[in-house]
């Protein structure tokens, strides 16, 4: 007697990318009989989907407080600006929101079903306590050991059975009775693990945050030097390299986001130094690149305020976690930015244009004074301003 093997595919298999290009943020509700149904469905994908979201951007901020890992986070936030700009729709910048989900169910899940195993192991400490060595204490450590068991076997085939939250309600032993007699099952879930891990695309994430990074550091690493080593020398020539270095922060903070957008799109590490592309793309929607700069620049600026204070180690990633709820819209905005002027093959009327070149003067000259600032407020001094939360890794508590 064979089944098939369980929703396995809900956790394991990688999500077709011809259906998350079309549509990755909502997955078609199926055909139900009623209206009823059919919006309890709705509200049942909605909910998945939100929290698909909110396990992404704890992933992401974890991610971001990890050296080397947080090439993971800047190269997804570069895979979803450039995502945006090639399909010109924002939603398709939520790359995985249902894998993240089927993870997000699965962790509080799991937090809930050894709930009675936690219990059991403070009963035992407690025991430890009073009576060491006695008859309570091995008679709770026994219980623990059962129900600790018992507990990680239930996570496992609720994760093979799909990982919603309903399985970890109801274990279904007969199934389980009926899936340990096939025989293939276990080359079905190496395969499908195989499969799940490649279709996560950490190579790609990884390489694209990577170069992103270091292209980053070659724009930034003139005017940022400059405003460090001014910062140590006397004022009369402190001054000057300041305002040359602040000068130059300028022209970088006008173009780098939307430089690394279009490397984004490009997937070429040389698309980083394109800047006749980029002014191009400008003319042809500038008020579009004004808003996208304008809040990309506005929500970096509140993460300096969390360098007044170096935080625990514990809860170093809650800041991060604070970041990429900003910088994660700023980045689909860019690339909203750069989708609009894809579309466009004329430049805009030169007055839109001329506008849009004023108006981001006081937008970058008040991003460069408020970070040139940060160095007297921040515990590391003038090398806070090494830290470019707008452009480089999502991590505000990590000095390159």
């Amino acid at each position: 007697m064979s089944i098939e093997a369980p929703a396995l595919e809900a956790v394991v298999l990688p999500e077709n990318e011809t259906e998350l290009r079309a549509n990755p943020s909502i997955v078609p509700v199926p055909k139900a009989r009623n209206w009823l149904s059919r919006l309890f469905a709705w509200i049942g994908s909605v909910f998945e989907w939100l929290c698909g979201a909110l396990t992404l951007t704890v992933t992401l901020a974890v991610l971001s407080v990890i050296p080397i890992l947080n090439f993971l986070s800047l190269g997804y936030l570069l895979e979803a600006s450039g995502r945006v700009a090639k399909t010109k729709r924002l939603r398709n910048g939520f790359i995985g929101v249902r894998k993240a989900a089927v993870f997000g169910r699965i962790v509080v899940g799991a937090w809930l079903i050894l709930w009675p195993a936690r219990f059991i192991l403070s009963m035992e400490k407690d025991a430890k306590l009073i009576a060491d060595g006695s008859s309570v204490v091995r008679g709770w450590r026994i219980a623990f050991f059962i129900f600790a068991t018992l507990s990680i076997g239930h996570i496992i085939w609720v994760c093979l059975r799909g990982g919603k939250l309903r399985h970890f309600l109801w274990p279904a032993p007969i199934r389980f009775i009926k899936w340990l007699r096939t025989s293939d099952k276990l080359e079905t879930i190496r395969n499908g693990i195989v499969d799940y891990v490649a279709g996560l695309r950490i190579g790609h994430y990884f390489r694209l945050g990577a170069l992103g990074f270091v292209g980053g550091v070659m724009w930034l690493a003139i005017p940022v030097a400059l405003l460090v080593v001014g910062a140590f020398l006397p004022p009369g020539g402190g001054f000057l390299l300041a305002l040359l270095g602040g000068g130059l922060l300028f022209l970088v903070a006008l173009y780098l986001p939307f430089i690394q957008t279009h490397y984004a799109v490009e997937n070429r590490f040389a698309a980083m130094f394109e800047l006749n592309r980029v002014r191009q793309l400008f003319r042809q929607a500038p008020i579009a690149f004004w808003t996208a700069l304008f809040i990309t620049l506005l929500f970096s600026l509140p993460l300096y305020l969390l360098k007044i204070e170096f935080p625990p180690r514990e809860i170093a990633w809650l800041p991060s976690l604070f970041f990429v709820a900003f910088i994660f819209p700023a980045r689909l905005l860019t690339g909203w930015a750069v989708g609009r002027a894809l579309k466009r093959e004329l430049p805009r009327h030169f007055i839109f244009r001329w506008l849009a070149r004023f108006s981001v003067i006081p937008v970058a000259g008040f991003y460069v004074l408020i970070v040139y600032l940060t160095q007297y407020l921040s515990w590391h001094g003038a090398f806070s301003l090494i830290e470019q939360h707008a452009f480089l890794v999502p991590s505000p508590l990590l000095s390159l």
